[in-house]
């Protein structure tokens, strides 16, 4: 077990260097491919109507004028040691990590994403309750009365539930219940929990629900699935001669042998919600990090779409690094392996 923690491990961070190695590239080394020159590189990060003064400032503070190849050493030792920025008379220290600065908002960009971070934290977590809870619970009763009304309402529900987009039923949803029967507050509501642990709640459960509902619909039809192909094998029928009872034979035997597949998924799904649900956000108006990558996309602030990126790609890896330390305790069988 010892061991293969420690190949994850390893595995995980040759997968962050290689992520940022090409998100750096993307930013950086593509737009040179792509026939620009360093100085539209840097008017790029100026603003709207740059001066030639201004780009030359941004070149020299930023290292554009270096090979991409010292750029990125110097952004990977940023990074690890940090690194002084220049916004006029004035230097910023970014602390270690060091993902950036923008000169946008005169902030390290990280200082900015820890910001946002509650919000999108508060929103994942949440919904990834709602929907883990319902998701399996749906597709286990489906799959034990396979075939009888609750089995075909509840897929047709969740056949509904991954057809319609979340800005879709998103819309409904506040039109509903914040603006119609005004049971929950409308959008752009979100309160810190810290400032307000009961409106923090109103204003987060129909997010949850809205989210949740995409993905519960997905889990429910995939539990479904590996429950009956679980229910038909041979230590299943073997539990049952044995004279265990039904509970024990479909949550210990049935259940925990059809989770591989959930926690794959759910690895995924959760690490790039983590990085911004950007559709709930900005239809929900949570200032979390989906809503600061559009404004950063619109707002041309390249380092704090850089750091975002770099944030939901590390987001990935770290979960998917937790699902495969799961998957040792799901299934001894990884152990062995």
């Amino acid at each position: 077990m010892f061991a293969y923690i420690i190949r994850r491990l390893i595995g995980a961070v040759v997968m962050l260097l290689l992520v940022s190695l090409v998100t750096f590239g993307i930013f950086f080394w593509l737009p040179k491919l792509a026939g620009q020159t360093t100085d539209q590189i840097a008017a790029s990060y100026v603003g709207k109507a740059p001066t030639a003064e201004a780009i030359q400032d941004t070149k020299e503070r930023l290292g554009l004028d270096k090979p991409v190849v010292v750029q990125y050493g110097n952004y990977l030792k940023a990074i690890a040691v940090g690194k002084d920025y220049k916004a006029g008379p004035v230097t910023d220290h970014c602390p270690a990590p060091c993902l950036g600065y923008s000169f946008r908002s005169s902030q390290p960009v990280l200082e900015t994403l820890l910001d946002r971070a509650p919000a999108t934290l508060s929103l994942s977590l949440g919904a990834a309750v709602v929907w883990l809870i319902g998701g399996i619970a749906t597709g286990v009763v489906s799959a034990l009365r396979r075939g009888s009304l609750w089995d075909r309402a509840t897929m047709i529900i969740a056949l509904s539930g991954v057809s319609l987009p979340i800005y879709f039923t998103g819309l409904v949803s506040l039109a509903l219940f914040s603006y119609t029967l005004k049971i929950f507050p409308g959008g752009g509501s979100y309160t810190p929990f810290t400032d307000n642990p009961v409106m923090w709640f109103q204003a987060l459960v129909l997010p949850w629900v809205t989210l949740a509902f995409l993905y519960a619909a997905m889990y429910a039809r995939l539990t479904r699935a590996g429950m009956l192909e679980t229910m038909n094998e041979d230590y299943i029928r073997t539990a049952r001669a044995k004279g265990l009872p039904e509970t024990t034979v479909v949550t210990k035997h049935a259940l925990r042998a059809s989770l591989t597949p959930i926690l794959t998924i759910f690895g995924l799904d959760l690490g790039l919600l983590l990085g911004g649900a950007v559709l709930t956000e900005n239809t929900f108006g949570i200032p979390g990090l989906g809503q600061l990558a559009i404004s950063s996309i619109r707002g041309g602030d390249l380092p704090m779409v850089l750091g975002v990126t770099l944030l939901t790609a590390a987001s990935i890896v770290l979960i998917n690094l937790i699902v495969d330390m799961l998957y040792a305790v799901v299934d001894p069988r990884v152990r062995l392996g």
